[in-house]
């Protein structure tokens, strides 16, 4: 019974840390806004030239009044908040802690760290009105589907969604389109909640487009 007794007390205890992460997040993400979310591997190395356009992206989008936020470690969320810091513009970096790959990158002029991955999750979506994603692994596609279900079921607002790189998005793209609006596991409709682009300026484009449709500033997720 001690033994049970002491798990359980651990599991209240961890309550209280994963609050103080929200709490953490919201104090110091709420006054960037508005913010782009920008997502994509780690593994990207300098010389890449997906490197390249990730650090041109984050730099338009910081030119053009955004804050950039990253999950702050190396690969493309390093090129991102690179370009951000090119604009002089609001970088930031929510880091999680990983045995592995995760070590925040040098381009942040907010840095965040998280224990938690949900609790950092809710951060990356909770104050962007836009997402771009560049190609990656596990991680980034957790993060596409992610968005998408939320913005499927209406838990976040519909703002734009970004895929950067054709090559590489294509064929999931077909495959969404042939076996899930095929099988009419989703709608058709649902295939307009994204867009495949190529280009930094593409990129900006959208979400300037998108900006000058939106209201007043909200917070994405719905905690409610």
């Amino acid at each position: 019974m001690d033994v049970l007794s002491d798990e359980y007390q651990r599991e209240s205890w961890r309550m209280f840390r994963i609050m103080s992460e929200f709490v953490m997040g919201f104090d110091m993400l709420a006054p960037l806004r508005p913010a782009v979310t920008v997502f994509g591997s780690a593994r990207v190395q300098e010389h890449d030239a997906m490197y390249e356009r990730a650090r041109e992206t984050g730099r338009l989008l910081g030119e053009s009044g955004v804050s950039v936020f990253t999950g702050g470690g190396p690969g493309v969320m390093e090129a991102a908040n690179r370009g951000a810091v090119d604009a002089r513009a609001h970088s930031v970096g929510l880091n999680i802690r990983l045995p592995e790959e995760q070590q925040p990158n040098p381009y942040q002029t907010l840095s965040l760290n998280f224990r938690y991955f949900f609790v950092r999750k809710v951060m990356l979506v909770k104050y962007a009105t836009a997402f771009v994603l560049f190609p990656g692994g596990f991680g980034t596609l957790d993060e596409l589907f992610e968005v998408l279900t939320l913005v499927q079921t209406r838990k976040i607002e519909q703002f734009p969604l970004v895929l950067v790189g054709s090559e590489y998005w294509r064929g999931l793209s077909a495959w969404l389109d042939e076996y899930l609006v095929g099988g009419g596991y989703i709608a058709d409709e649902d295939r307009l909640m994204y867009d495949i682009v190529d280009t930094p300026e593409e990129v900006r484009r959208i979400v300037q487009d998108a900006r000058l449709h939106t209201g007043p500033l909200v917070d994405n997720v719905r905690l409610a």
